[in-house]
C-alpha cells in the first residue's frame, strides 16, 4: 500500500468512510470481521504484555522512578510489562496503528488506552477484541455501574475504563467574587472576554448542550446546531476569549481567565496551588467521560493483557492509582481503601467528590451519546469553523 493510499484510507475512516469505499480503491475493507481479529495467544510461552498509555497516567515513585502498581503486577504474576507513554493525541495514535489493523497485522501492542469517543471508532471498525471476563473477576465485581453500558460498547464487552473524569466549570472564586452554579452563569456580563471553552468537538459539545437543556444520552443533530448558534453569538460578541486545549490551566492560574470549561482532574492539581479555584458540575448537568483500555486485534498476549486490566480493578491497586492521578476512579470500592489509610492526606482523597462523586453530583452526570461516523463530517465542519481549527 502506498503512503498516499494509506492516508486516504485513514482520512475516509475519520470522516465516516466505509469498508466498501475502501475496497473500491484497492484498500482492504476497514471493518474487520470477528473471525479475523484474533491470533494464537502466546501469553503462556511469553510471560509479557506490551502496554501503550498516555504520559503521566500511572503512578510513579518519586525516589526510584519505578511504577509501583506495574511492578506489583509483575511480582504477583511473573508477567513483565513493557510500558510505553506513546499516546499524546487520539487521532495521531489512530493513524499510527491504523495501517496494521486495516491489513490484519499485529500492532506491537497488547493493551492501549484511548478516549471513549475514539474507542467507539475502534469498536465500530472491529479493531479490538472482546475481553474474557472469566480472567477478570475484579472487573465484573468492581466496575462503576454508571460506566458499565456506554452506547458504543454495550456491557463493556470490548473496553474497560482506565480512568474517568468530568467536564464541568472551573473558576476563581476570589477574583470573580461570586459563585457559579449553572452553565448560563458563564454568559453573564461580568465574564465578557474572561471565559474559555474547550476546542475539541468531542470534549466540549456534551456539557454545552446540557446547558441548553438537552439530554445528551439521546441528543440529535438539531440540538447540536442550536447549541452552535448560541456559541457563535457569544463569539461574535467577544464574550468567549478563546477555545483551548489543556492550556486553560495557565490562563486560569494567571487570572487572564476567570471561568472556563475544564476537566475535574486538572482542577484538583490547580487547587493544590490556589484553594480559591473551584470546580462545579452545572445544575443542568456535566459530562462524565472515560479513557478506556482496549486489546487491539491480533495481540500476541491477550490473556496477559486481560490479567493486567483486572489487576487495576483490585480495589487496593485502584486506590493507589487514584491517589496518584486524581481522576474519577472507576472502582468505587477503592474509596474505602483510601479512607482507611493512616496518612491523613491520602485518607482525605476518599472524601473528594472529584475522585469519588457523591450521589448528588452523580445525579447531574451523564455520558454523551457519541458522534456517529455518518454525523461526524457535517458536525466537525461546523464546529471547527466556529473555533478556528
Amino acid at each position: 500500500m502506498s503512503r498516499r493510499s494509506l492516508l486516504g484510507a485513514l482520512g475516509a475512516l475519520g470522516a465516516g468512510g466505509t469498508g466498501l469505499a475502501l475496497s473500491a480503491c484497492g484498500v482492504p475493507p476497514a471493518r474487520v470481521a470477528p473471525g479475523d481479529r484474533s491470533r494464537t495467544d502466546l501469553s503462556e510461552a511469553e510471560p509479557r504484555v506490551d502496554f501503550a498509555n498516555w504520559p503521566l497516567y500511572v503512578d510513579v515513585d518519586e525516589d526510584t522512578s519505578r511504577r509501583p502498581t506495574l511492578d506489583a503486577f509483575t511480582r504477583r504474576t511473573g508477567i513483565s510489562v513493557r510500558y510505553r507513554e506513546e499516546i499524546n493525541d487520539n487521532d495521531e495514535f489512530f493513524g499510527k496503528i491504523g495501517p496494521s489493523l486495516i491489513n490484519r497485522q499485529e500492532t506491537g501492542r497488547d493493551l492501549v488506552v484511548v478516549s471513549d469517543w475514539m474507542a467507539a471508532r475502534f469498536v465500530r471498525l472491529g479493531w479490538v477484541q472482546e475481553m474474557d471476563r472469566a480472567r477478570q473477576p475484579n472487573v465484573a465485581r468492581h466496575l462503576d455501574p454508571q460506566l458499565l453500558d456506554p452506547a458504543f460498547d454495550e456491557g463493556r464487552r470490548s473496553s474497560v475504563p482506565w480512568q474517568s473524569g468530568i467536564t464541568g466549570i472551573a473558576y476563581d472564586r476570589r477574583r470573580l467574587g461570586r459563585e457559579i452554579r449553572a452553565t448560563a452563569d458563564l454568559w453573564a456580563d461580568d465574564l465578557r472576554g474572561r471565559v474559555t471553552l474547550l476546542s475539541g468537538l468531542d470534549e466540549a459539545f456534551g456539557m454545552l448542550m446540557q446547558g441548553d437543556g438537552v439530554d445528551i444520552t439521546r441528543w440529535r443533530a438539531d440540538d447540536f446546531h442550536r447549541m452552535c448558534e448560541h456559541v457563535e453569538e457569544l463569539v461574535d460578541r467577544r464574550h468567549i476569549r478563546r477555545f483551548t486545549g489543556n492550556d486553560y490551566i495557565k490562563d486560569l492560574a494567571s487570572g487572564d481567565v476567570l471561568a472556563c470549561q475544564a476537566y475535574s482532574g486538572d482542577v484538583i492539581q490547580l487547587q493544590a496551588d490556589n484553594p480559591d479555584i473551584a470546580f462545579v458540575v452545572p445544575e443542568e448537568g456535566g459530562e462524565l467521560w472515560s479513557e478506556s483500555l482496549l486489546i487491539p486485534n491480533r495481540a500476541r498476549h491477550k490473556a496477559n493483557a486481560e490479567r493486567l486490566v483486572d489487576h487495576y480493578y483490585d480495589p487496593e491497586t485502584a486506590a493507589a492509582l487514584a491517589a496518584w492521578v486524581n481522576y474519577v476512579c472507576p472502582v468505587p470500592a477503592a474509596r474505602e481503601v483510601l479512607a482507611s489509610s493512616g496518612d491523613e492526606e491520602t485518607a482525605a482523597l476518599a472524601e473528594d467528590p472529584l475522585i469519588f462523586p457523591d450521589a448528588a453530583m452523580r445525579a447531574r452526570l451523564a455520558i454523551a451519546r457519541d458522534i456517529t461516523p455518518r454525523e461526524r463530517r457535517e458536525l466537525a465542519r461546523r464546529w471547527n469553523t466556529m473555533v478556528g481549527l
